[in-house]
């Protein structure tokens, strides 16, 4: 079964080592990195201007719009991997089977899409880079720079797309498992229980009343598999 990230029950401590080992918000990280270097690299050095002129141009081929793509794109990439850490924090605190599952179904799809943004910016920012008259920079300033953000636009294309393959994963994990049933828990919580010696009951009846009827599983004990 997956892991989960950050807390298990409700109240559960947050343990921010073990989050960070996850791969899903490890691919996080690395792609809001990817992010601030494509949009550092063009709103720093991504304009320049002939000698002559005092105006600044966009280093790619003097195409605004190529520019503007990679700022946008880097800025709202950066934002987003911040708000999907944080939906990674608060998963496990999630209770409801629907909000667990649109929270799963809303990261495959917007990590999807980043994908294939990131896949237009990357051949967008290649065609007018390779279109660029080199006349308009004699200088050459800002071709590492612009250089650098066309190979991170084309890094984040696999970073996102992991995402989405991991978003997938969890999706087809939580239809077969506990994922999204009401009472879920934190796997590593449990875990760090049983180790510590204490009696670990699963997520049912922690509160069981003497003489109670246990419900049965199937032999399968702590899970009960819902439907959504």
């Amino acid at each position: 079964m997956e892991q989960a990230y950050g807390a298990g029950k409700a109240g559960g401590a947050f343990d921010p080592v073990a989050f960070i080992r996850q791969p899903q918000p490890i691919l996080r990280i690395v792609s809001w990195i990817f992010s601030i270097v494509v949009f550092g690299c063009i709103a720093n050095e991504g304009y320049v201007n002939r000698p002559e002129e005092d105006e600044e141009y966009c280093i790619f081929n003097r195409n605004q719009n190529a520019c503007n793509y990679g700022v946008t794109m880097g800025s709202l990439a950066f934002l987003t991997c911040l708000a999907f850490l944080a939906l990674d924090a608060y998963f496990p605190q999630i209770s409801g089977v629907k909000d667990r599952k649109k929270a799963v179904l809303a990261d495959v799809s917007i990590s999807a899409v980043w994908a294939f943004l990131w896949f237009v910016g990357f051949c967008f920012l290649t065609n007018q880079w390779q279109a660029t008259n080199p006349e308009d920079n004699p200088l050459n300033e800002g071709a590492d720079a612009a250089r650098a953000a066309i190979t991170f636009s084309f890094f984040s294309i696999f970073t996102w797309a992991g995402q989405a393959l991991l978003a997938f994963q969890r999706y087809k994990l939580g239809a077969s498992s506990s994922l999204f049933s009401q009472n879920y828990s934190d796997p590593t919580e449990d875990a760090a229980a049983r180790s510590e010696g204490t009696e670990y009951t699963g997520y049912t009846g922690d509160m069981e009343a003497p003489g109670s009827m246990q419900p049965n599983y199937g032999g399968s004990a702590g899970y009960q598999s819902q439907e959504y």
